[in-house]
């Protein structure tokens, strides 16, 4: 009991970007003078301006301060890119409250494409303006024909992008346009040719993921080997892949969205019965959260203690 007492987990949508919490706060409150300031300072760290991005967006679909911070300064680049992710994601927010993809009209599809398409020509060296097209391809019935053709436009610009990747999965998955083989094909041949110390490596967890959420949505609970989903021979093969690409090498720099990451090799380590591992990322996440992958098992919180408590009693 006093190992769960003193462990709580701490959860943060923006991962512990402070000037990022800041912003989206003033979106709240209607005010969208602190975007600029907070693109600029970004610079070229590309993944950290597309999870910046991507988070401000989803603060955005809901307002009007996209189209506001654009009309007021319609020659500012940065402004066309935070629109453009802005309509990709109302667009997915329409699908999610019909329960439709396909709920989407093709007229709403396409406006948010051109203005994607506007941006990605605007700021050529943005990789971010392809995570939009990349994303908004999956809502065109059977995939956008555009789709590799942005791909390797997106690889040009910033070839290790996290988020684009993390988007290529889901198009390839059998949730959307491809199949389990497909998806783990293209998570396996980026983590062949992913660097030592890259945290592309938790892609195979992320495939791992997508596949035992598609399962138990279709098959329930007691589909076939799911109880194994996270300890059979193959599971067991990639979360030590990833351990040792990635973990092994780890420069000890935090990128924008490695906390995520670490949650997501953390659950795999947890539940595959690597101890060891799962207690050496505990303590470097010191209770750092994400809602993701924990809440497909049950409250997050809940869970994460749980396999806390479990993890430090056998180490």
């Amino acid at each position: 009991m006093t190992l769960e007492r003193r462990f709580t987990p701490r959860f943060d949508a923006t991962l512990w970007d402070r000037e990022l919490a800041k912003t989206r706060e003033d979106i709240a409150i209607g005010r969208w003078q602190g975007l600029p300031e907070l693109l600029h300072s970004t610079g070229h760290d590309w993944d950290r301006r597309t999870h910046r991005i991507r988070l401000l967006a989803q603060s955005t679909a809901g307002t009007t301060i996209a189209e506001e911070w654009h009309t007021a300064r319609p020659g500012d680049p940065d402004a066309l890119v935070l629109r453009a992710d802005t309509e990709v994601l109302r667009c997915f927010n329409l699908a999610v409250a019909a329960g439709d993809p396909g709920a989407v009209g093709q007229d709403r599809l396409d406006m948010a494409l051109r203005t994607c398409l506007r941006a990605a020509d605007a700021h050529p060296h943005d990789p971010m303006p392809l995570v939009s097209l990349l994303t908004i391809a999956r809502l065109y019935p059977g995939g956008h024909h555009q789709f590799n053709h942005w791909w390797k436009e997106l690889k040009s610009r910033h070839r290790d992008n996290r988020e684009a990747h993390n988007q290529a999965l889901r198009h390839l998955s059998a949730r959307w346009h491809g199949s389990h083989g497909t998806m783990y094909d293209f998570a396996r041949d980026t983590v062949a040719g992913t660097p030592p110390g890259s945290p592309l490596a938790a892609l195979l967890q992320v495939a791992r993921l997508e596949e035992y959420r598609y399962r138990l949505e279709r098959e329930g609970d007691m589909a076939l080997f799911l109880s194994r989903h996270w300890s059979n021979d193959v599971a067991l093969a990639d979360t030590r892949r990833t351990w040792d690409l990635w973990l092994l090498n780890w420069d000890g720099i935090y990128r924008a969205q490695d906390i995520a990451d670490f949650n997501h090799l953390l659950h795999a380590t947890c539940a595959g019965g690597l101890n060891r591992e799962a207690a050496y990322i505990f303590k470097l996440l010191a209770g750092q959260a994400t809602l993701v992958p924990w809440s497909y098992f049950g409250d997050p919180a809940t869970v994460i203690a749980k396999w806390h408590r479990t993890v430090m009693r056998s180490t």
